[in-house]
């Protein structure tokens, strides 16, 4: 059955064409359909083999001459002579409108044959326009957008991106312009927006034949709202007893934190409620030991973030030693000075987890003290040492200037005539008033 079938569709075929070759007609003009752009040139050829001592001549849709033979027949600078011979007339129409397309002929001047053919205009349709979300979306809502460009013929097509990714329209639009002749197409996205999307470029692009290999798109960037984040840096990063130490609260977020709240935990009142995020230690001692909180605060929320400073007792310690290798986890007599910091959403907060100890130099000035005070202490001893020595070799009886009025005064003034009388004598002693 199906061979039979092709054998029938051949003979068709080959009958078709001979019909043709029999009805052909020498002084039967030949010309093509055209497609232009609008704003393009079309150029319209017209050829024949037998125009029997005639003219050629081009009509336009509304059947008026537009030129015969050589002759210009309307008054249209756009449309301009190309070539004119007894068997060819070829005319072009420069800055084609909308309103040109239709069918133009081509006749033979004394004989009634004519060919028709058809000018397509394409309308070049206008940069597409994204409208929604023109201002910040909240993370975790739903993103609307919508592309429209205007002026295609045919109507054109829409596509959407997302950075790379292609995005699937939820539905496209075909209206007719006023005109009458072009179409305003529109098409649509929805898609869940988180804090990724933020500065997320997304483009739609329209394609159409008349763009010729070219494209014209628009890109919007998205702008997205999400919930602030923050950590604690410490200025040093590894703070020391009698140091100055700065607590920086490192607020992250869109928008950024603007406000920020600085705690003690285990204390009333605030330590500090300002834009500033950071918190100072003039000088660091045992007493500021606890862990600090920051609460930093957007419009999206707030978040808490936790920091642990320890300042332990430097005068019992031993000077510790500093090793490339992670150090090990604190115990009861390793860390000088130690901090940590956690982090903590204001809806999950996070635990506090210690940092690992850091060794300090603040005991060199407890032993330059100590040094000191040695020195102070050996010149004390020294000095009782000279002055025992002395009263040693200085021994005798001595007698205030009250006693020698009393009964022994006798007695006084003979021990410093002794004294002054110079008899030398081994056994003799020496007494003087005081």
């Amino acid at each position: 059955m199906l061979p039979a079938a092709l054998g029938l569709m051949l003979l068709l075929a080959c009958f078709g064409a001979a019909r043709g070759n029999l009805s052909r007609d020498e002084s039967q003009p030949t010309t093509s359909d055209e497609t232009v752009v609008a704003g393009g040139t079309v150029v319209l050829k017209c050829q024949v083999e037998d125009p029997d001592d005639s003219s050629l001549q081009w009509s336009n849709p509304a059947q008026q001459t537009l030129y015969f033979g050589e002759k210009r027949a309307l008054r249209d600078n756009r449309i301009q002579l190309e070539r004119s011979t007894p068997n060819e007339l070829t005319i072009s129409i420069s800055d084609v409108v909308l309103s040109d397309e239709g069918e133009y002929t081509c006749s033979i001047f004394t004989m009634p044959v004519r060919t028709a053919k058809v000018v397509t205009v394409l309308g070049v349709p206008q940069k597409p326009q994204i409208f929604g979300h023109e201002q910040p979306i909240d993370e975790e809502k739903i993103a609307r957008l919508t592309c429209r460009s205007s002026g295609s013929k045919p109507a054109a097509q829409l596509r959407w991106k997302k950075g790379n990714k292609e995005l699937k329209d939820e539905g496209t639009e075909v209206v007719e312009d006023p005109n009458g002749k072009t179409f305003t197409v529109s098409s649509r996205v929805e898609f869940r927006v988180t804090k990724e999307d933020n500065e997320a470029e997304v483009t739609c692009t329209v394609d159409h034949e008349s763009l010729q290999n070219s494209e014209r798109s628009t890109t919007q960037k998205l702008q997205v709202h999400y919930k602030p984040t923050a950590k604690i840096e410490p200025h040093p990063q590894y703070p020391r007893e009698g140091e100055k130490l700065q607590l920086q609260c490192d607020g992250q977020g869109n928008p950024i934190p603007q406000e920020f709240l600085w705690e003690k935990e285990g204390s009333d009142a605030p330590l500090q409620l300002s834009s500033d995020s950071v918190l100072i230690f003039p000088f660091l001692n045992k007493s500021d030991s606890g862990t600090y909180v920051c609460t930093a605060t957007s419009s999206m929320g707030s978040v808490v973030a936790k920091y642990n400073l320890d300042v332990s007792d430097l005068s019992q310690l031993p000077t510790p030693h500093v090793h490339s290798t992670p150090a090990p986890p604190p115990g009861p007599s390793q860390p000088i000075s130690h901090a940590s910091m956690a982090t903590a959403s204001s809806f999950t907060p996070a635990p506090i987890q210690d940092a690992s100890p850091v060794p300090s130099t603040s005991s060199t000035y407890h032993a330059v003290i100590g040094g000191v005070v040695a020195v102070i202490v050996f010149l004390l001893l020294s000095l009782l040492i000279v002055l025992g020595h002395y009263l040693i070799r200085h021994k005798g009886t001595y007698l205030t200037h009250e006693a020698k009025g009393s009964d022994d005064a006798p007695d006084a003034d003979t021990a410093i005539i002794n004294a002054e009388g110079g008899q030398p004598s081994g056994d003799d002693k020496k007494e003087y008033f005081i």
